[in-house]
């Protein structure tokens, strides 16, 4: 027979906890400035009830009782033994030991595994009339909800990887309830979609893992998202991992660099351009050597260079060049320009000293600006002046836009490149964004690793050829994981911090002005437990070590550091993300992924001109259902900003920028003033024109208003409107903006608020966008 037992509390009815108070035993990781604001959260007081042979668990408040937990299989209980606020007991089958205990505000939950084997177990089970997950930067969920239902059906989130916060908030009936989550590691969620969309939380324990345990602090609240998000920003503030803005610029000054900064991949990697090139003189002053050489190293050395091999016949017998074969040719040239082996003492007779002091010194030998430096000067004594002056190849399309770029008013900006190699295409690029005052860096990764003699991509490359073999990560069956879209393997973080050494030194000793750095996948939660008898590593120790090379790249070499995802774990370590925003999901449809013949087709990996890719330049629709789940204000909530706005700029995922949605581009740009989101671009000289317009008009806008709320913490979030399209957010005392997504006007305390606009409320100041 089952035994409900009841522990009913008489403490005072709210507990209200200050945000951005000094709280007693914060470590030094984190503190809250004085600055802040402070504000009350009104987690309710309750009594609650206990079913240990179902492990259902109810609570009370004012009369109105809500199951937290829904009942399990019932299973056999022994030591059950209880007080006035706590209650524990075994299950003695499965090793499992329960402890509950009522604190001033919240129900701490432990739930302890005493096997040596590896084992799961359950709990809670979760149902509700609506969800508040921090699912990338939050989403609103009601439980009947038919889009959420076919998007969740039958999907297991890993919730480290999937949450960008350790927590989870229900809509009950009466109150809401928020569970903060202990243990980060090894856990998922099963959701449950036949009916109306439920969960059960899974947690595992991990054979090669000595903690056995994992739970949770339950608090109540009325049903307001911004007590759930800031219920649970307490609790970061009370572990001392919270961290702002202002107290990490305080050890790296540029940090205020990302204040009104949109984030821009800029893409040309032109050593040479189409206007560098006479095109009238260049088929007299090519040699036949040359051109063979040329074609030779098309053949062998560079991917799908046979395209271009054709254009050199072709143009023979023409008296003029046309747009595709000019486009094709300066392809190959840059391609070849690259390579160590593009140097031919046969083809390149007409070498100067400053030319010949440069070989001598070994083609090996020389840094990867050297070497494009060196090929430029080769290929110039060939075609002599059927092209302009050296110093001057690629300045109208890389640094000629960084200075339009700066004269229109972008005062700031984040420039990164696509791989640790591309800021070495134009080096004079780099120093000149860092003369602006931008942060400019490359990305970087180490979290896949090739096969030694057969990289697919640079960041995939190490020094260390023994990695490959001796550091990579394998399951419990011994089978090594693979790498990134299955090429390789995934390398173990605890050993590659020799190699992060090596690398970064290796760029920065070249010379390079970069002041920021991006890695990807590392604030992702993509983490893994590694079996392998040789290197045994747990999750827990894998996040460490990432978190570990970041910090490492941002204190020696005092870089900016922002990563893929941007997930809270990170906080205290990074200072932007890329991916809360709209995070990547093209994979989840091959109409998005593969299908070629599809209008929603991201577009390939590939640009003829060497600028951006079509995956980022090329504008798509986006079909309804991944639209709803993905993008739809409806479903939006700005519940990492509500917590971390303060702490962590982040954007979109790189794959779906600010113009990338074809018919989105107004409702993004309307959330990033309203999220205070920056705007992220893929630039190119023709991107760039194409643009420019758009980007400038906004950023005048975005950026005063970015600037003036960065420091501040997101102190409000409402819907204003049953169907969720009219919200309003607040930032600090002063500043609020209310955006209408609708297709109607809305009245606001006697301001009309047209459809399609918002109203940015400074003061005194009303701005209408």
């Amino acid at each position: 027979m089952k035994k409900k037992i009841s522990v009913l509390t008489s403490c005072i009815l709210t507990s209200c906890i200050l945000i951005g108070t000094t709280l007693v035993g914060c470590t030094n990781q984190g503190t809250t400035l004085k600055n802040e604001i402070k504000q009350e959260v009104n987690n309710l007081d309750f009594g609650f009830e206990v079913d240990p042979n179902t492990f259902e668990v109810s609570v009370e408040v004012d009369g109105k009782t809500e199951k937290i937990s829904d009942p399990l299989q019932e299973r056999e209980v022994s030591k059950l033994e209880k007080s006035k606020d706590e209650i524990s007991w075994t299950y003695p089958k499965e090793n499992i030991d329960v402890s509950i205990t009522k604190e001033n505000d919240y129900l701490d939950v432990d739930i302890k595994s005493n096997s040596k084997e590896e084992t799961k177990f359950s709990w809670p089970k979760i149902s509700g009339e609506s969800y508040v997950l921090p699912i990338h930067e939050g989403k609103y969920i009601p439980s009947n909800d038919k889009y959420f239902k076919e998007y969740l059906d039958g999907q297991v989130y890993n919730v480290i990887e999937s949450f960008s916060m350790q927590f989870f908030s229900v809509n009950k009936d009466n109150f809401a309830v928020s569970y903060i989550i202990k243990n980060k590691f090894n856990n998922e969620i099963e959701f449950d979609t036949k009916n109306n969309i439920n969960f059960t939380f899974d947690h595992e324990f991990p054979s090669i893992n000595k903690n056995k345990e994992y739970g949770f602090r339950i608090y109540l609240t009325d049903k307001n998202i911004v007590d759930m998000a800031k219920t649970y920003k307490n609790y970061i503030v009370e572990k001392g991992e919270f961290k702002t803005l202002e107290e990490k610029a305080k050890d790296n000054k540029n940090i205020e660099k990302l204040y009104g900064a949109p984030h821009i991949y800029f893409w040309d990697k032109s050593i040479i351009t189409k206007e560098d090139i006479k095109w009238n003189l260049l088929k007299d002053n090519m040699s036949q050597d040359l051109e063979d050489w040329i074609k030779q190293l098309l053949k062998t050395k560079v991917e799908d260079g046979e395209e271009s091999i054709a254009v050199f016949d072709q143009i023979k017998s023409q008296d003029y060049v046309d747009n595709y074969q000019k486009t094709q040719i300066i392809r190959a040239l840059n391609s070849v320009m690259l390579l160590e082996e593009f140097y031919n003492a046969d083809v390149f007779k007409n070498t100067d000293d400053v030319i010949n002091k440069e070989v001598k010194k070994g083609i090996d030998k020389l840094s990867k600006i050297e070497l494009i430096n060196l090929n430029k000067k080769l290929l110039k004594s060939e075609l002599k002046n059927a092209t302009t002056k050296v110093d001057d190849w690629a300045k109208y399309n890389t640094v000629d836009v960084l200075d339009e770029m700066k004269s229109s008013g972008l005062e700031n900006a984040w420039i990164g490149f696509d791989d640790i190699e591309s800021g070495y295409v134009s080096p004079e690029l780099v120093e000149k964004a860092n003369k602006y005052g931008y942060l400019v860096g490359p990305y970087d990764s180490y979290h896949s690793i090739h096969k030694p003699g057969e990289e697919k991509w640079s960041t995939a490359k190490f020094e260390d050829k023994s990695l490959y073999e001796n550091a990579t990560v394998e399951n419990k069956e011994g089978k090594k994981l693979e790498g990134f879209q299955g090429e390789g393997r995934k390398l173990n973080p605890i050993l590659s911090l020799p190699s992060v050494k090596t690398r970064v030194s290796d760029i920065m000793n070249d010379g390079y002005a970069f002041n920021s750095w991006f890695i990807d996948c590392d604030a992702t939660g993509e983490i893994y437990d590694d079996y392998s008898k040789e290197h045994t590593t747990t999750q827990e120790e894998d996040l460490k070590a990432r978190l570990d090379r970041m910090d490492y790249i941002r204190d020696k070499e005092k870089m900016v550091i922002g990563s893929e995802g941007g997930n809270d774990f990170a906080s205290t370590t990074i200072s932007f993300a890329h991916g809360l925003e709209t995070p990547a999901f093209s994979w989840v449809d091959q109409d998005m992924s593969k299908n070629k013949e599809s209008k929603y087709y991201v577009g390939r990996y590939y640009s003829a001109t060497g600028g951006v890719p079509e995956v980022f330049s090329k504008q798509i629709p986006v079909k309804e259902l991944y639209k709803k789940i993905f993008i739809d204000p409806e479903y939006s909530v700005p519940l990492f900003k509500l917590v971390y706005n303060d702490s962590v700029v982040s954007s979109y995922h790189w794959l779906w920028g600010t113009f990338k949605i074809e018919d989105e581009v107004k409702n993004r740009m309307m959330k990033e003033v309203l999220y205070n989101t920056p705007p992220m671009y893929h630039i190119d000289r023709t991107e760039w024109d194409k643009h420019k317009d758009d980007i400038v008009s906004h950023n005048k806008v975005w950026t005063k208003f970015n600037k003036k709320v960065i420091k501040e913490e997101m102190t409000d979030f409402k819907y204003l409107t049953d169907n969720r399209l009219v919200q309003l957010t607040r930032f600090g005392s002063d500043v609020k903006v209310i955006a209408n997504f609708s297709d109607s006007s809305f009245d606001y305390e006697g301001d009309t608020i047209k459809a399609g606009t918002l109203v940015i409320y400074d003061k005194n100041e009303k701005t209408v966008y």
